[in-house]
């Protein structure tokens, strides 16, 4: 875009931070303006509580607009479906197609909460219990729009307190203190989520699970299971790490001869122990001396009880019970 900005995309800009204030964003290169960007709700009054839908729309502006057609992209969309989306933008295709050569972004918002007030119930599934959203659910949009069944929301945080609750009670207490409060999660981005939990358990649970088959086992389930069982004896026959449970690695101790007796039995103790007969005999001359020395090499490692303090005395300090000189 050149350096001169066009009258009509200034009256534009002026006119939507006029109208929407702290809900646009406008990012300029110099005194130009490049991305126009805001998030679009749903029609709803002043009720904010009832918006479950949003999307926010990102308006990048060419060097010739308006009388060339801006990229749209459409950004965070929260309870829209890809279907319903796909239909935003081909709406918004036509539209630029139709207001060539004229300001087109009041327009593009106008487009985007219509369709958004005429679809404003959450989409998809609930991440929780996997069931849609029917007529008849009580259901919750968190801070962060993410939607859930406030009954499975409810059972959600209370596992989730539990489960740190237990593990709180695993640490020390001095880890305990100084450990973070429980604090409830969104299940999808993780952001904290501030909602009485009492109030969510009240709510009736889904009506697809109270009107769901009840579970049978499927031949697609079946075949499944034998295709996992193959795999488990197949990685089971080339040694993989398979089983339950803290598989993690052996801690590392310094066991005394009776241990090796108890855990590898006696001839492999017995081994261990004529290891060092055999070194010593092989040396010439005094051979129990010169393996004892400090220095020597062919000293053995100290195979007994781990004392966890150094026993040796220290230059210049008298050992325990010790007479000093007179």
């Amino acid at each position: 875009m050149t350096s001169v900005v066009d009258e009509r995309v200034t009256d534009e800009v002026e006119a939507l931070v006029a109208i929407l204030m702290d809900d646009v964003t406008i990012r300029r290169v110099g005194n130009v303006p490049t991305v126009i960007e805001t998030v679009v709700n749903p029609s709803t009054g002043e009720d904010i509580d009832q918006q479950y839908v949003c999307v926010t729309l990102e308006v990048r502006l060419t060097p010739n607009y308006p009388d060339a057609s801006p990229d749209i992209v459409l950004r965070n969309p929260r309870g829209l479906d890809d279907e319903l989306l796909a239909s935003i933008h081909s709406q918004i295709k036509n539209k630029l197609a139709d207001c060539l050569g004229q300001p087109v972004v009041f327009e593009l918002i106008d487009l985007i909460r219509e369709n958004l007030t005429a679809c404003n119930l959450p989409s998809g599934q609930c991440v929780i219990c996997l069931f849609g959203f029917a007529e008849g659910d009580v259901f919750i949009k968190t801070q962060c729009y993410h939607h859930f069944h406030s009954h499975c929301l409810a059972n959600h945080l209370i596992s989730g307190k539990k489960y740190y609750q237990e593990e709180m009670d695993k640490l020390p207490n001095w880890q305990q203190v100084q450990a973070p409060p429980y604090q409830p999660c969104c299940p999808v981005c993780r952001c904290v989520v501030t909602t009485d939990v009492e109030t969510l358990k009240s709510a009736p649970p889904p009506v697809e699970s109270v009107n769901a088959p009840p579970f049978r086992v499927t031949p697609e389930m079946l075949a499944m299971q034998r295709k996992m069982s193959h795999l488990l004896a197949r990685q089971i026959a080339r040694g993989g790490v398979v089983g339950s449970g803290n598989l993690g690695p052996r801690p590392l101790t310094i066991t005394t001869a009776a241990d090796a007796v108890a855990n590898n039995g006696p001839s492999q103790a017995a081994q261990e122990a004529a290891k060092p007969e055999t070194a010593a005999n092989d040396q010439p001359g005094n051979a129990s001396n010169d393996c004892n020395e400090p220095g020597s090499p062919q000293r053995q490692a100290y195979r007994g009880p781990y004392r966890g303090f150094n026993r040796r005395g220290k230059p210049g300090r008298r050992g325990r019970g010790a007479v000093g000189p007179r």
